[in-house]
């Protein structure tokens, strides 16, 4: 326990320090570093001796969407798809001995949902640009923060607490009924605070009263609910194929947490989720 909060301690300052590039590259380079770590724990995961040629497709893949403006992504998207029908096929037919197609499927479909899940963090400077939306646009990457990562510690608290009803127990036998109820109020709860902290911070922000009402926190609670909802899914998902691969965690870079995958888990399913609500949601203020 003490381990899981210094670990949290140090990373919500790194968490802040990437959001200060938000408007810049290097907030897209950080993304794609971390997005590739989470590559690396998927191959690693399926003990894929063979890893070169994966690494050849995956890797370009992640570079040119993290690392391509947003119009420019459509030009590429048939190069992406050449490189995996290229790539996928070399597999197969030269190392067939090593790595079979299910391998492969598997693998690059992980890795297509980590990829989708990452994105939707920068999609949010397309969708919403810093020089129209002002820290809005923060704001709403925070909230789907605050949604997955509330869900996570409110589950584990009370859980280990509570938690006395499996409630998938041969996918993860540490979940709880009692902890999934937790999660549905802490997603809720980490919300409201975050938009309670924006409401104060606005005025000195950008020197405008804060629009943000009780109707915008009615909003932040039924998406925080649903969001709850899939970070948990997400969690799960993740869950069952590291039982299927036969390890406890993705790997060790988050000392009482685990790999990146283990701890950006319920944010793969969160964020597209709340980048796409957004776009219909009065949530900002403005």
């Amino acid at each position: 326990m003490k381990t899981r909060v210094i670990t949290s301690l140090v990373g919500i300052p790194i968490l802040f320090l990437a959001l200060y590039f938000y408007n810049h590259f290097v907030f897209n380079i950080i993304v794609a570093l971390i997005c590739l770590l989470a590559f690396y724990e998927i191959v690693s995961a399926f003990r894929i001796r063979s890893a070169g040629w994966l690494y050849c497709a995956i890797v370009p893949m992640a570079l040119i969407v993290f690392l391509s403006d947003h119009d420019e992504i459509r030009k590429f998207m048939p190069l992406i798809f050449f490189l995996f029908i290229v790539y996928l096929a070399v597999c197969v037919i030269f190392e067939f001995k090593e790595l079979t197609f299910a391998q492969v499927s598997e693998v690059i479909l992980f890795c297509g949902i980590v990829l989708f899940g990452f994105y939707s963090i920068i999609s949010f400077k397309t969708l919403f640009p810093l020089e129209q939306y002002g820290y809005d646009s923060l704001y709403l990457i925070l909230l789907g923060f605050g949604f997955a990562w509330g869900g996570d510690s409110a589950a584990y608290l009370v859980g280990v607490r509570f938690g006395k009803h499996k409630l998938a127990p041969r996918v993860s036998p540490n979940k709880t009924v009692e902890g999934a109820i937790g999660a549905l109020f802490g997603s809720m709860l980490l919300g409201c605070f975050f938009t309670w902290i924006y409401s104060l911070l606005l005025p000195v922000l950008e020197g405008e009263m804060s629009l943000i009402g009780p109707r915008n926190y009615l909003l932040v609670c039924g998406v925080g609910l649903i969001a709850s909802v899939l970070g948990m899914m997400g969690d799960l998902f993740t869950s069952a194929i590291k039982r299927q691969c036969g390890i406890k965690d993705y790997g060790s870079i988050f000392p009482g947490h685990g790999g990146i995958l283990d701890r950006f888990d319920s944010v793969l399913f969160v964020m597209p989720f709340v980048s796409l609500v957004s776009r219909w949601l009065p949530f900002i203020s403005r």
